[in-house]
This record gives structure tokens, sequence and C-alpha cells, in this order.
């Protein structure tokens, strides 16, 4: 499905996840206007040919599809003018569309002052990190009113081939979180192998060969266990955007009074990465707090 003449696609937030994202958008020929706190990270998208805004009124404007990749709940009442009077006017006819990663709670009320507000709202988390976001391969999950849905699909087309309606808001972040869980624990569990590889003496690019070439070999495997062979934490999921969808799933499983043993481990591990200083590392770098414990013995 094409999109329509009139439409213009506006993006906020050109982080690790945002930045690539939004470059695949430009480079398929879709209207872009940009803005991101940080102005050095928009000159590639204006290379590419995305107009650059020099706040977010300049992008709520001159869209009427605003794309938001941010980092959590407050820089996205922020950028909306949450609670203020510039908010009805940034929202008012506008479709949202929520990509970060927020709690499921946040995101429903966010839809209800947003449609309050005259506007219309697409939940629609991914899965992957940076290397699918510049290779337009993550995977989406799509949460809220189906006309609002079907407006956005052909947009994410570029950026995520795979997409999944999951029902009303706020399904998609649960989904986002469910899946969260596997790929957390997986992860985790990756670096204790390596860990205890490591202190074995043991070939770590062998054990490396042995995993890619076996059954339980995965894209996320294969990028994680080269990373951890070669020690190189150079970020594609950071420590601590990791650790806060780590708290997200701990908090949404007490709250359900649900059980999450795997989970409430890696939560700990991952707290002590970051205290150990290396929340800005990929998560792999989770072997750092595996170290430290077994040094602590």
């Amino acid at each position: 499905m094409a999109l329509p003449a009139s439409t213009t696609i506006g993006f906020i937030g050109l982080g690790v996840m945002g930045q690539p994202m939004a470059l695949n958008l430009a480079r398929a020929g879709i209207p872009l206007v940009v803005w991101n706190r940080s102005s050095e990270r928009c000159e590639s998208l204006c290379a590419a040919g995305a107009k650059v805004a020099s706040d977010p009124d300049g992008v709520f404007k001159n869209t009427n599809i605003v794309i938001l990749m941010l980092a959590n709940a407050s820089v996205i009442d922020s950028v909306l003018g949450r609670d203020t009077p510039a908010f009805a006017n940034r929202i008012e006819g506008k479709t949202i569309v929520h990509m970060g990663t927020t709690s499921p709670e946040y995101s429903l009320a966010l839809e209800a002052v947003i449609r309050a507000a005259g506007g219309a709202y697409v939940e629609a988390p991914v899965s992957g990190s940076r290397k699918p976001a510049e290779e337009g391969q993550l995977v989406a999950m799509l949460a809220g009113q189906s006309d609002a849905i079907e407006k956005i699909q052909p947009i994410l087309e570029p950026i995520c081939p795979e997409r999944f309606i999951c029902g009303p808001v706020p399904n998609a972040l649960l989904m986002k979180l469910s899946v969260n869980t596997f790929l957390i624990t997986m992860v985790t569990g990756l670096a204790e192998a390596f860990h205890f590889a490591e202190r074995h003496k043991l070939d770590v690019q062998q054990l490396q060969a042995i995993l890619d070439a076996g059954p339980m070999a995965s894209s996320v495997s294969r990028i994680k266990g080269q990373k951890l062979a070669a020690q190189d934490y150079d970020v594609q999921a950071s420590i601590s955007d990791v650790l806060m969808n780590n708290r997200l799933i701990f908090e949404k499983a007490r709250n359900a009074k649900l059980a999450s043993p795997l989970i409430d481990v890696c939560y700990s591990l991952y707290s002590e990465t970051e205290e150990l200083g290396h929340g800005g590392l990929d998560m792999a770098a989770i072997v750092r707090a595996i170290d430290a414990r077994t040094d602590n013995i």
C-alpha cells in the first residue's frame, strides 16, 4: 500500500536505534522531518534528504504522522508538551507512533490523552538492536485502533518488514516485554557459557564455532558470541538500556504476582554491571559482572 501524496512523516529521537531507522526511511524516499536534542545526530539525515526541524514544534507543524523513538516516558512527555497548552496543538489531527519501550501502563495512559486531544495513537515497539536497525530488519509489534495501524503500515515497511498486530494498547508493549524476557536471559546464559569456558582455559573461538554450528544458534547468539569471544563491547544495545527493559519486566511481574526467577537474576547482574561503570557498553558486557562475582568467591 502506497503512502498518500500528502503524507509527511516526522521522526523524533535519533539515538543508537532511531538514527539508522530514520535513515532507512529517508533512503526509501519517505518525506521526513526530523529532530533530535543533539543536533549533530541530524547531519546524516540531512545528507539523506530529510528536513531538519529546529525544535519539536517544527516537526509537529509540518507532518501528519510523528514517530517517537525516545529513551523514556519523561522525554516523551517533554517532547509532546504533555500537561502544557502546547500539547493539544501538537497532537490534534496527528497520528503518534510510539516505537520506544516504556511501561505498558504509561502507554495506555498516553493513548487516552492523545485521543482526547483529537489525535490517533499506535504503539509500535520493535525487536532488534543497532545492527538489525541498520539493515532494516527490525520486527515490529503493533497495537491500537485498526485504522491508525493500517495508516502506518506502509511507513514501517523499510524498517520493519515483519510486523505483528497484537490487539489494543498496551498489548504490543506487553509482547515486547515477553520477547525481551527471552532475549535478556538468553544473552546472560551465553555470557556465562563464555565465562565458564574462559576460566577453564578453553578456546573461546572454538566455543563460538561449536555454538554457531549447533541447534541453538541464532542471529543473536552469533553476534553476541563474536563479541564475547573478542571482548568487543561496542554498543548495539547498551547495558543501561537493557537494564531499563529488565526493570520493566521485573516490575510488571511483581505487580501481576508472577514468578520470574530468571529475569530476577538477570536484573541483579545487569544492575551490578552498570554499577561497575559499564552502562554504556553492549549488553554482552554483562560478563563483567559474572567475572566480578567469580573474583570475589
